[in-house]
């Protein structure tokens, strides 16, 4: 049995700093673990949408929305120059600018149709809005505006100071000079891809990308007051290895973003026709990954950034880790969140959207997205309603993904349940994981340790009422 060191209890709303530079898992215990999970941004995950729910169960939930309740918006733009082999997003790679124009138009159609559903939508402030895509950069800087001023129109968007407005940046698809231009369109927060900086890596998924413009795209967000600035990079891609990765990490704390996310690549060739461009025997086995993602850990703990959970880190200073720190990280659709859990609008195809706890997400395929709109009709494909076990169990999942401790209390007070009844099969299921030495549990709460903190996944299914094989086989990336 691999020793481990059981993390003491801290005061209330305050969380221990997670240190994990030193944490290794024995190959026993790699083995047993390393299955397939949702990395739960949702509650119940995507894989529960449906049919059942329609454009009428959505639009009453816009209606019944409560005045002064805040909102997030996700705006979803699909395209991309370029295809790169790892992405698993829905996109449309074209060089037609022509598409982006049709679909700009449309996109600000569907604003207005989801503000009508909205009586009180002016007693609604926006406090999040967040551009993915695909590319978002991806359209001209007066496309962009466009969008904005409609959902300035049609939305309260408070000052910007108290009101995030971030965009997902692609270097090689904004011009250095439009980084400015997106700052005095009130974005303060970029995200940007990076994914790997080696050469030989950059080349097998398709997406090849400078340091340097990286660097300079990153030095000009500061330049305009882009706080929170975020680079994403991906572990597992093909030809990584511990040794070309550190230079990687080396070269992306050189320009010191505030926060970092470290994505575990997940090969899925039979769900995303581009990985198949990907050769299985060019990956990382999973002792590799795991080899990389701890000296990931280690050299960014070294460098003062904090282990956020799954595959974020930020600076002590960054909002990311000080919600951390006091108890109040959140968890959606973009990943952590600094906020209480605002409801969600989406907007775009594809795009998935949260109100009261129930999900709603938008029709896939852009012909279909254009149709519906065409006929005054909000491009509702699926969702979900959620029941009170639900619930419970997304407020218990959560508390773990973001905190790595739960309060067996608060979650009995909340819900108004015993939690020994309620989880009686869950707590049994647990077991293993205690006699791992990856959990402590025991009558007021359920901590997580350090080598539990590496597969928070496999410790958030044990309480998914939905877990089975078919959607661990068929439908999940591999938790290592």
């Amino acid at each position: 049995m691999c020793p481990i060191k059981i993390i003491e209890r801290t005061p209330k709303n305050r969380r221990e700093k997670i240190e994990l530079d030193s944490v290794e898992l024995c190959p026993d215990i790699l083995d047993k673990y390393n299955i397939s999970g949702p990395r739960y941004t949702s509650y119940p995950t995507a894989l529960e949408f449906n049919q059942d729910y329609t454009a009428d169960d959505y639009s009453a939930s816009l209606r019944e929305l409560p005045d002064g309740k805040s909102l997030s918006l996700y705006i979803h733009i699909p395209f991309c120059q370029h295809i790169c082999y790892y992405c698993a997003c829905n996109k449309i790679i074209t060089k037609h600018r022509s598409k982006s124009e049709q679909y700009v138009e449309y996109l600000i159609k569907e604003i207005e149709l989801v503000a009508e559903k909205m009586p009180n939508r002016k007693q609604n402030p926006l406090r999040q809005i967040h551009w993915g895509g695909g590319t978002p950069t991806y359209l001209s800087i007066e496309q962009i505006t466009q969008i904005m001023q409609q959902v300035r129109l049609c939305f309260y968007v408070p000052d910007e100071a108290s009101t995030e407005i971030s965009i997902e940046v692609d270097p090689r698809a904004i011009a250095i000079e439009d980084v400015k231009k997106l700052a005095d369109l009130g974005f303060n927060r970029m995200s940007i891809g990076v994914q790997d900086f080696d050469d030989k890596v950059q080349k097998a998924v398709n997406r090849v990308q400078s340091f340097e413009l990286t660097r300079d795209t990153l030095l000009e967000a500061r330049l305009h007051g882009f706080k929170s600035i975020n680079l994403d990079l991906i572990y597992g891609l093909p030809f990584q290895t511990p040794q070309t990765f550190n230079a990687t990490i080396k070269k992306v704390i050189d320009i010191s973003p505030d926060r970092i996310s470290v994505f575990n690549y997940a090969h899925l060739p039979h769900r995303f026709k581009p990985q198949r461009r990907i050769s299985g025997d060019d990956l990382p086995s999973a002792s590799e990954k795991l080899a990389i993602f701890q000296a990931i850990i280690k050299q960014l703990q070294a460098n003062g950034y904090l282990y956020i959970g799954m595959d974020h880190f930020a600076k002590p200073t960054d909002e990311l880790a000080i919600a951390q720190q006091e108890g109040k990280l959140h968890r959606n659709f973009q990943g952590y969140t600094t906020h209480e859990e605002y409801d969600l609008i989406g907007i775009g195809v594809s795009s998935i959207g949260s109100i009261d706890g129930h999900y709603h997400q938008n029709l896939k395929v852009v012909e279909s997205y254009y149709n519906a709109i065409d006929k005054n009709e909000i491009p509702t494909w699926r969702g979900t309603g959620v029941g009170n076990d639900d619930r419970v169990r997304k407020a218990v999942i959560f508390a773990l993904i973001c905190h790595f401790e739960l309060d067996i209390l608060s979650i009995e007070l909340e819900f108004n349940i015993v939690f020994k009844q309620y989880f009686q099969t869950e707590l049994v299921a647990l077991e293993p994981f205690v006699d791992d030495e990856l959990i402590a549990v025991n009558d007021e709460k359920i901590e997580v340790n350090s080598k539990g903190r590496l597969l928070i996944r496999n410790i958030c299914m044990v309480f998914d009422a939905y877990m089975n094989e078919l959607h661990l086989l068929n439908s999940f990336s591999k938790v290592i």
